[in-house]
């Protein structure tokens, strides 16, 4: 979700104000999911890069995720959506990690869209994290791992890979985001800024997406055999 600074700087406001018209595309693009039947969303909202920036606006953003959390789970729980958080919440203030954990629980028995935000997260730590998971629980008595073994230990080891990847704001890079997860999905790019980005502009994300022909290794003659035996 990229962009929210130069919203506000093409409009002489404070970078806080683009956060915080960020906070609304974020609640119109759950919606708008939701409404389309797309089983699961994970928006990338705080990389584990971003304490780099300065400390005002790094304390500022800890604010809008808690007064987000204090004002949207129960609307979240009540159009069945399942929330979680993913990544390294150590850094975080009991309050926040203490909303999050609240907030999961709250929602954690709906069966409608899994939204999952993830917050100081990288996709390096997330593949490091799950090894060393693997490792603590089965130390040397596994000879080698297998990819499913350790697939199983990721953040979104229960979700289904990706097909669409969005990033708004003009940038072309995945910067440190579900790498692992990344490997066969669909990219779309848009020079759109994220507080801009609205239900016409993830329609244009979806259509672009519905035009490509996702192989997986095969050739476009298998695919094809393969949907006509589906029909």
């Amino acid at each position: 979700m990229d962009g929210n600074g130069r919203w506000a700087k093409h409009r002489f406001l404070p970078r806080v104000a683009g956060h915080r018209k960020g906070v609304e595309s974020v609640r119109s693009t759950v919606q708008g999911c939701a409404e389309r039947g797309v089983e699961a969303l994970t928006l990338f909202a705080f990389s584990s890069e971003n304490w780099r920036r300065p400390a005002e606006e790094v304390s500022l953003l800890m604010q809008l995720f808690v007064s987000a959390l204090q004002q949207e789970v129960e609307r979240l729980h009540q159009n069945g959506i399942r929330f979680r958080v993913i990544g390294d919440l150590s850094r975080f203030d009991p309050t926040l990690v203490e909303l999050i954990a609240n907030a999961q629980r709250r929602t954690a028995g709906n069966s409608g869209l899994a939204l999952t935000v993830a917050a100081n997260y990288g996709g390096r730590w997330d593949i490091m994290q799950a090894v060393n998971r693997l490792r603590a629980e089965h130390g040397s008595g596994l000879e080698s791992w297998t990819e499913a073994q350790l697939q199983a230990y990721l953040a979104l080891s229960d979700l289904p890979e990706p097909d669409l990847f969005i990033r708004t704001g003009g940038e072309q890079r995945v910067s440190n985001f579900l790498l692992w997860q990344l490997a066969y999905t669909e990219f779309y790019f848009t020079d759109t800024l994220w507080p801009d980005f609205d239900a016409h502009a993830l329609d244009l994300a979806i259509s672009s997406y519905r035009q490509r022909e996702r192989r997986f290794g095969r050739t476009s003659e298998q695919v094809v055999a393969s949907q006509d035996s589906r029909s």
